[in-house]
């Protein structure tokens, strides 16, 4: 008997390596996979209808299929190149930079596919929003002026030379902003600072709008702008929420302070408008909503309810500053507030994510390697510079070589009849 027992334990002990692999070994939660379904889904409604919606009541009327279409054919065209090469280059690979073709046409994938606990395909179709509305993005700061051709060209050719490198970079387990131990939970350089660099970019090179800081250039819409951003506050949801990839308390707080963030900088906007002109405006605290809900993305994941308050305050602030007093003082045509609501608060969110994280004051504490709060600031202030440096010196040269390939700007009397008729014959109202 004692002999069988002995044999019995050593049998164990010699199988405790094994076991314990087949714990560590991923299994599909449902309860994970279901949230992620409905995250993915509310990030995809961000684009389409609430950024369409949002960016086209605030163009005039002449404009707004153009603005529509837009948004429309880009959430398509990312689709297919995110599932032939970008989810490849962007989560494969040792490289600090870029990852490689492993994954090319999702190749390797079948319906057993995990990404942690969730299938790998909800995984891939969940960044695949994200690769969807960070162009989309950008068409803001040039609506009412440029080519639906040099759009669909530029867009391609930056998701490949700026959107994929700075998602590797940021996200990636080797990319370079672990280097300097960066929080960035769900997309303050990926998404809002990278894509508002080149829109500020593509609102220099294409030039301002006839008539601009001459004449007032009022939104057709403000009805549909208010549904479409309140659109975006529910979808953000899914984007901040969705980013801690599972139904668990790190998801509960990111929704939390999303919608802190929101209120306390749509709150902000809206008393710094009711000071100065007396009257508080709808397209203000729309507008004020956006800026707070860019500025917790980074944050989301690591800020706690008070340092939500902070970021959403700081980026009403200083967003209300760039976007009604900066961009009228150096005349920039940023149509549509790309750059001063996007960049400005992306910019924002991602520095104050390195003070919000600090436990205290209520933070959930700083990357794995950080000791301080200087120490997070300062890998927070590179990723921004980064970002800035990358995605402003890329557009630059793709900007450029659009336009000696397809033109970027239409013609006066194209601009003057407005892009609906240009460049899809058609009207969005019987005028």
């Amino acid at each position: 008997m004692k002999r069988t027992l002995s044999f019995v334990a050593s049998a164990l002990f010699l199988c405790l390596p094994v076991l314990a692999q087949a714990q560590e070994e991923p299994t599909l939660d449902t309860g994970d996979t279901a949230w992620m379904i409905v995250a993915t889904a509310l990030v995809l409604f961000m684009t389409l209808p609430g950024l369409a919606l949002f960016y086209g009541g605030l163009v005039r009327a002449k404009n707004v299929l153009s603005v529509l279409m837009q948004c429309f054919a880009i959430c398509s065209v990312m689709s297919i190149l995110w599932v032939v090469f970008g989810y490849s280059l962007a989560v494969t690979g040792d490289g600090p930079i870029i990852g490689g073709l492993d994954y090319a046409f999702l190749r390797h994938m079948t319906v057993d596919s995990l990404s942690g606990t969730i299938p790998e395909s909800v995984f891939v179709t969940f960044q695949m929003t994200f690769a969807i509305i960070t162009p989309a993005l950008i068409v803001g700061a040039f609506a009412e002026r440029i080519k639906f051709s040099a759009v669909m060209l530029f867009s391609i050719l930056w998701f490949v030379c700026s959107y994929i490198p700075i998602w590797h970079m940021a996200w990636s387990g080797n990319g370079l902003f672990h280097r300097w131990h960066v929080l960035d939970f769900a997309g303050g350089t990926v998404v809002h600072i990278n894509a508002a660099m080149a829109g500020l970019v593509g609102c220099l090179m294409v030039g301002k709008r006839k008539g601009a800081f001459q004449e007032p250039i009022k939104p057709h819409s403000l009805p549909l702008t208010v549904v479409g951003a309140s659109m975006l506050w529910v979808g953000w949801f899914g984007f901040n929420a969705g980013s801690a990839v599972g139904a668990n308390g790190s998801a509960g707080m990111a929704m939390l302070v999303t919608q802190i963030a929101c209120a306390s900088s749509a709150l902000t906007w809206m008393a710094m408008e009711w000071m100065k002109h007396g009257k508080a405006s709808v397209l203000g605290i729309a507008t004020g909503a956006v800026a707070g809900l860019v500025a917790i993305t980074p944050a989301s994941g690591n800020s706690g309810p008070m340092g939500a308050i902070l970021i959403g305050v700081a980026s009403a602030i200083c967003c209300y500053l760039v976007a009604v007093k900066l961009k009228f003082v150096f005349k920039f045509d940023d149509s549509l507030d790309v750059f001063g609501v996007h960049g400005v608060g992306g910019i924002v969110g991602a520095i104050l994510t390195g003070v919000v994280a600090a436990p205290a004051l209520g933070g959930l504490g700083f990357a794995d390697g950080v000791e301080s709060m200087g120490q997070q600031v300062w890998g927070q202030t590179v990723s921004v510079l980064i970002t800035i440096a990358w995605s402003g010196g890329v557009s630059v040269v793709l900007f450029f070589l659009v336009d000696k390939i397809v033109g970027l700007r239409v013609s006066s009397d194209s601009e003057l009849r407005g892009l609906d008729l240009s460049d899809h014959d058609e009207q969005g109202y019987d005028l």
